[in-house]
């Protein structure tokens, strides 16, 4: 991979954040897309996907914070300081308008990045995220995060196969399955993990999403049972002009169990009007 920059500043929130630009064969004048990792996870999950994107695009990625080599400042967490970590990163790289793509997590603050700044936002992706969460979908990610706060990591791991990939992937690939989890293991481990699972259980924007303006592509697996086809069809409904794609057979680690189909829906995409 032709990784032109890799830095590690420190944005006004206090978090030291790391991001990384993969460089377009087109040189620097070629569009750009932004990526957004999830929960337990790190930006160089997005390595398969930036190597399809990065023939079209200029790719930039980065860990948030409390994840992979990013920092985690003290005191309580919220939506918005994940987003002004993304201000940061726009404000590091110089970039007045992109594409983004968030999975998980990312794709809870894509959505509140597009609210809030829909001038700096030309195409969205919103892959594998949550809106419009039922009484029943509360409580059980309350109940993950009280398994954290009671420093429960093995429940959460052990519920986390099942929901993260399908029967037949964790069968024919134990070797990625098992990388994935010692990610989740190795952030779950950091201070930050539990503020940011916070952020996630507690954020829903589904009352807002009818104030994103940028072109949508929404996309989750068939069989999903935490971003599940429900939520994408809310969020569809709600966001105008948006698309919808329901990936048929998968569960939530789309960019472990099936990346390349992943690359081609947002190459697609965003190539869309690129050109």
């Amino acid at each position: 991979m032709n990784t032109a920059a890799q830095r590690r500043d420190t944005a006004d929130t206090g978090s030291v954040i790391y991001s990384e630009e993969i460089s377009c064969p087109r040189g620097g004048q070629a569009p750009v897309v932004l990526l957004i990792h999830g929960l337990a996870g790190a930006c160089g999950l997005w390595n398969p996907v930036s190597q399809v994107l990065r023939e079209h695009f200029r790719v930039i990625r980065y860990d948030l914070r409390g994840h992979g080599e990013s920092g985690s400042p003290e005191g309580l967490w919220s939506l918005e300081d994940f987003v002004a970590d993304l201000l940061h990163v726009f404000q590091r790289h110089e970039l007045s308008r992109i594409h983004l793509a968030g999975f998980s997590l990312g794709g809870l603050i894509a959505q509140r990045f597009a609210i809030d700044h829909p001038d700096k936002v030309e195409r969205l992706a919103i892959v594998s995220a949550v809106a419009g969460r039922t009484g029943e979908e509360k409580e059980k990610v309350t109940r993950r995060l009280e398994n954290l706060w009671a420093g429960d990591y093995d429940t959460n791991i052990e519920a986390a196969l099942e929901r993260w990939f399908s029967p037949g992937f964790r069968e024919q690939h134990p070797d990625l399955v098992e990388q994935r989890m010692a990610l989740m293991r190795k952030v779950g481990s950091q201070r930050g993990y539990i503020q940011a699972y916070k952020v996630f259980s507690t954020s829903d924007l589904a009352d807002e999403l009818q104030l994103i303006s940028a072109p949508t592509l929404i996309m989750t697996g068939e069989e999903d049972p935490g971003s599940n086809p429900r939520m994408a069809a809310l969020m569809h409904s709600r966001i105008p002009g948006s698309k919808m794609e329901i990936l048929p057979g998968l569960r939530h680690s789309l960019l472990v169990e099936a990346p390349e189909l992943v690359a081609e829906k947002l190459n697609g995409f965003f190539l869309e009007e690129s050109d």
